[in-house]
């Protein structure tokens, strides 16, 4: 738990019983992000979340151009199809000490090979490596849509 002041008084903040107390502070972070949904099918979302529909391309672009830290992407399809447009600046790989055997790979259907160049790598003394990467070379662009 967080003591955390509030109108005067020591207010105690917690998240749910299920959630240890030290996923509280990114829970928090988490739950305030702006988060955006690149979806086809879908029709609403959210948890401050903002549905994305069009030509990816242009839409990142845009999203890119607002001023902030950056944004993050996760999942399959997006970051494949975000990598064949040449948007993605930077790349983080987290290598954990253990093979899966099965599901989808990293990056998986690119148009072009993909030459990276690494920017930083931060071992963990449980194995895990955490790598970040830059394109060397941006593939042809393209046009996707949503």
């Amino acid at each position: 738990m967080r003591n955390s002041p509030g109108a005067g008084v020591n207010m105690v903040r917690q998240g749910p019983d299920w959630m240890p107390e030290w996923m509280v502070p990114f829970a928090e972070t988490i739950d305030r992000a702006k988060k955006y949904v690149v979806s086809s099918t879908l029709v609403r979302v959210d948890w401050n979340a903002e549905l994305l529909r069009g030509d990816l391309g242009t839409i990142v672009r845009q999203l890119k151009a607002q001023p902030g830290e950056g944004l993050l992407v996760s999942g399959v399809t997006l970051p494949v199809a975000l990598a064949d447009l040449g948007l993605i600046d930077e790349y983080e790989f987290v290598v954990q000490p253990t093979v899966a055997g099965r599901g989808p790979t990293v990056l998986g259907g690119l148009r072009e090979r993909l030459e990276l160049e690494l920017v930083e790598r931060h071992d963990v003394p449980s194995g895990t490596v955490a790598l970040r990467y830059r394109p060397s070379r941006s593939p042809a662009w393209g046009a996707a849509a949503l």
